[in-house]
């Protein structure tokens, strides 16, 4: 199909599923809940890929969709003698959906709370995901009982089911934002800029500027002035609005990832990557800031 014809056609689906208002309601509550169980801590992390430095996740849908995805090639590729492989194929391909499930359930909660076009199409991307599976898990049943045709047809379905759904993950990622480090497109100059007027800067109290393009947070303590990206680079949060200080750390109170304020370190998750920090110095009554190389 021309890729005009498929946005004709993908396009305007996708603004149906946006708008699914009806999904809105228990949406919210499962994502209220899965926010909170686990609550930040290492569970947290490993579930949202802070060890890795970005999302587990897709990393895990490899997994599932390759070896479903080669259990039906094999359907008509290779053969009779290749029925025992699919039924492995498909087998390790159950096993490996919870997982992954977790994972892309703990990033939808993460993005989704005031964004409700992520909030819609992940339950589509959800629904449609557990219908694969669903027809995968008869398509087993079904060859394990010698029935090699019916099996067939039902990994052909779920295998459509699994295209679809990984469309709108990719939607979900690439075109929403989800998973994505919010602060790599504009992590601020390079060279010493203008960012304040020295006496705006009050000790002890967070102050949001932008600089260019970037959003800063400029806060003095103790006699230091630190700079960090405002946009918490997990799913966005100001963190002059949302930030909580101790000593030289800040919480994004969103979803409770912390950052050193000196460097911008990563020091807890969910978020995956650190925040930009900043140099600073003062000039003739001018904070002036460039970014950390």
């Amino acid at each position: 199909m021309p890729a005009d014809r498929t946005r004709a056609v993908l396009g305007p689906l996708l603004a149906k599923i946006e708008s699914l208002e009806a999904v809105d309601k228990p949406a919210k509550a499962i994502s209220r809940k899965l926010s909170e169980i686990p609550g930040p801590g290492k569970l947290k992390d490993a579930i949202s890929g802070t060890p890795l430095g970005h999302a587990l996740h897709p990393m895990l849908t490899d997994v599932v969709i390759g070896s479903f995805l080669s259990s039906t090639a094999l359907d008509f590729i290779g053969g009779d003698e290749s029925e025992q492989a699919s039924v492995r194929l498909i087998a390790l391909g159950i096993a490996a959906y919870p997982p992954t499930a977790l994972t892309g359930a703990s990033d939808w909660a993460d993005g989704s709370v005031g964004n409700a076009a992520v909030r819609r199409v992940g339950v589509v991307h959800a629904v449609t995901n557990s219908a694969a599976l669903g027809l995968y898990a008869a398509s087993l049943r079904a060859r394990r009982r010698g029935d090699r045709g019916t099996g067939t047809l039902l990994g052909l379905l779920g295998a459509g089911a699994l295209g679809f759904a990984g469309y709108l993950g990719g939607h979900l990622t690439l075109v929403n934002g989800v998973g994505v480090d919010q602060t790599v497109f504009d992590a601020g100059p390079e060279e010493w800029t203008e960012a304040a007027s020295a006496a705006d800067v009050t000790e002890g109290e967070p102050k949001r500027v932008v600089v260019g393009d970037t959003p800063v947070l400029i806060l003095r303590q103790g006699g230091r002035t630190h700079a960090i990206h405002d946009r918490c680079s997990h799913r966005g949060c100001s963190l002059t609005e949302r930030g909580e200080v101790s000593g030289d750390e800040i919480e994004c109170t969103c979803h409770g990832s912390r950052f050193a304020l000196s460097d911008g370190a990563l020091l807890q998750g969910p978020a995956t990557q650190p925040q930009p920090a900043f140099e600073t110095r003062e000039r003739e009554g001018k904070l002036e800031l460039r970014r950390y190389s």
